[in-house]
């Protein structure tokens, strides 16, 4: 059967489809980054063929030397780069190159505004890999063969970057993988030597495979000179090293320059943008590795997967194991990249025995310190840097004192949050800061969490905290109300969420005090009838020392699960155990004092349900009953109409 016949045209995964027309049209300032993608590839393609050669050699067919080698040929208009490294299969060519298989490309899609210079910054967060290659070819092919597999089973790849491509067999006498651009007119540039040269020092000159280019052909001697003597025969072309080929990671710090850390970050992350920071560490001792960990400065668009790929590059001796060893560093610092190399696992490493290892616990500790650490020299030496950090990542350390106990002071110090110190929505305030500014006295921090921040900053529980000055923490985030639940205190002081249990501020003087137990008496006849009218709805209905402004409040109980976890469980389908609120009111507010005088039992009524129903809006909370409350509400103003 010929290879025309077994040749067929298949279609671009729709994301595949969207993305390359997004890069095609918006990469128009960042056309050099195919290479550095493209050897990226190629060193990663390398480095699995090192690890499956370790059980068995004999997919290295005779040829342990690695290598990438790139050739230019300006008369084609082509730029080619191979690799000798693991190499594909059909299935795997179709899986690779076909589709984009990776979490969050959705919602990629839909953060794109077709402006194209914010696009080309949106595509860093996501990654581009292979598809980089139609920045600037309208025409690729790829000559792949999987190593250990016959000559006769290597498969040609080809595509114009738009919605189809081509897969057919082709023989190939190597294994591995070679990839042919050809290039656009206006990128015709790339099929220069030096100027792809260049590329390769800026981009890939870190790289621990040779990256290897051919060397202007040398005559093998002198060009015969004089009658009678035969001119030499032409040397054939030798390709030498451009880059560096040294894994950075085993060079000292004082060679590595700020430059060479963020092209290598760009090599292990895929991304555009420079990290905020990085720590470059090397330990002997008990345990010896060397670490290089990278805080990016842009979160990815999977970041809220769990699901998702994580985790560091593993090395063992200087030889690759695995991508995404997500066993060196907890759930919460998923954001992290980098590369960690040890002496103390072995070779033959398997995930199954990375999660029974306990060196494997011993570094998930070490690596964890080593980022908490970093990230705290960052908020104390660069706050500015601090702040996008916290933004694009804060609520995910916010996982941490849950999944972290050893480090939940750690994690602490790092927490930022908005106050009723400086009432913006921006999250700046520290743990630390809201101790210094503590009142004489005060022995708690106290917080307020609620659906959004206007409705935090704005909830009746506050009310007494502003009329005495104590600052309180205004938290809005998912995660809030399940981190001061294993958080509980800092420093000492404990967390105190304003709308659960009685309120106590220790500074209540004798005269208030003399006042509230005389309003608490005087309403015992008002709170006896409101619990009639209200029933099964409320588990209690008390007196308030919260309010100074609103007529009531909700609060919850000392036991109970908060009112912002419990819609979150209840939007997720998840069972949440039976509790009530508790209905505060203020007896010093009108409308509470009109409550009391109301002899109308049905219109008593009504106006009982409307003041729980507007405690519980005030709270960013759903009714049950919104038609009633509408209804009760248009009642009471027709009576008010008609005087």
């Amino acid at each position: 059967m010929t290879a025309e016949v077994n040749k067929e045209t298949l279609g671009f995964q729709t994301e595949a489809r969207q993305l390359l027309h997004l890069m095609i049209h918006s990469l128009y300032s960042n056309k050099e980054i195919f290479l550095r993608e493209l050897i990226s590839n190629a060193s990663d393609a390398v480095d699995k063929l090192r690890f499956a050669a370790l059980s068995d050699d004999s997919l290295l067919e005779g040829d342990g030397e690695y290598a990438v080698r790139v050739d230019v040929d300006q008369d084609a208009g082509t730029v080619t780069i191979s690799d000798n490294g693991i190499g594909m299969n059909r299935e795997e060519v179709i899986d690779h190159l076909g589709t984009i298989a990776k979490s969050g490309t959705a919602a990629f899609l839909e953060q794109l505004s077709g402006d194209q210079q914010k696009d080309s910054q949106l595509i860093g967060q996501f990654g581009v890999g292979f598809y980089s290659s139609f920045i600037v070819a309208d025409r690729v092919e790829v000559h792949t063969r999987k190593a250990g597999t016959a000559a006769n089973e290597g498969v040609l790849w080809e595509s114009h970057g738009e919605s189809e491509f081509t897969i057919e067999p082709k023989e190939k006498a190597d294994r591995g993988t070679s990839i042919t651009l050809f290039l656009r007119d206006d990128c015709k540039d790339f099929a220069d030597d030096w100027r792809v040269r260049s590329v390769i020092k800026k981009y890939s000159d870190h790289i621990s495979v040779p990256v290897l280019m051919k060397e202007a052909p040398v005559p093998a001697a002198d060009e015969a000179e004089g009658e009678g003597k035969e001119a030499s025969e032409p040397a054939q072309a030798q390709y030498k090293p451009v880059n560096e080929a040294t894994a950075l990671w085993t060079r000292s710090r004082s060679e590595i320059s700020d430059e060479e850390y963020a092209a290598f970050y760009k090599h292990v992350s895929h991304d555009f943008e420079d990290p905020l920071s990085w720590s470059h560490n090397r330990v002997e001792g008990k345990l010896e590795y060397t670490s290089l960990l990278y805080i990016p400065a842009r979160a990815p668009f999977d970041m809220w997967n769990r699901d998702a790929n994580r985790g560091v590059k593993l090395y063992v001796q200087r030889t690759f194991i695995m991508d995404d060893a997500e066993q060196f560093l907890p759930m919460y610092l998923r954001f992290v990249k980098g590369v960690l190399d040890s002496n103390d696992l072995s070779l033959n490493v398997s995930r199954e025995i990375l999660q029974q290892d306990k060196t494997v616990d011993a570094l998930r500790s070490a690596l964890s310190k080593r980022v908490l650490d970093m990230l705290s020299k960052l908020s104390k030496n660069d706050a500015e840097k601090y702040a996008v950090f916290w933004k694009e990542f804060g609520q995910v350390l916010k996982e941490g004192p849950a999944e972290d106990t050893a480090n939940k002071d750690k994690i602490a110090e790092l927490l930022r949050f908005s106050s009723t110190h400086t009432d913006k929505e921006v999250q700046d305030q520290s743990l630390r800061d809201y101790i210094e500014r503590m009142q004489e006295g005060q022995d708690k921090i106290f917080y307020v969490v609620a659906e959004n921040f206007n409705t935090a900053r704005r909830s009746p529980q506050l009310e007494v905290f502003r009329k005495r000055g104590i600052e309180v923490l205004l938290l809005s985030d998912r995660v809030d109300d399940w981190l001061m639940n294993h958080l509980q205190e800092f420093d000492g002081k404990q967390l105190q969420d304003v709308a659960r249990g009685r309120l106590d501020l220790d500074d209540e003087s004798e005269e208030e005090k003399q006042a509230r137990e005389a309003a608490e008496k005087e309403s015992e006849a008002l709170v006896e009838r409101l619990k009639a009218v209200l029933g099964d709805d409320v588990e209690e209905v008390r007196v308030t020392t919260r309010l100074t402004d609103s007529p009531a409040c909700l609060v919850v109980g000392e036991m109970d699960m908060g009112a912002q976890m419990r819609r979150i469980m209840e939007a997720a389908g998840q069972a949440v155990p039976e509790s009530k609120p508790i209905l505060e009111i203020n007896p010093t507010h009108p409308l509470i004092n009109r409550l009391d005088t109301e002899s109308d039992e049905a219109r008593f009524a009504d106006l009982s349900r409307i003041i729980f129903d507007q405690a519980n809006l005030a709270e960013g909370g759903q009714l049950d009953d919104p038609a009633g409350y509408v209804e009760r509400l248009n009642s009471l103003l027709l009576q008010l109409s008609k005087g």
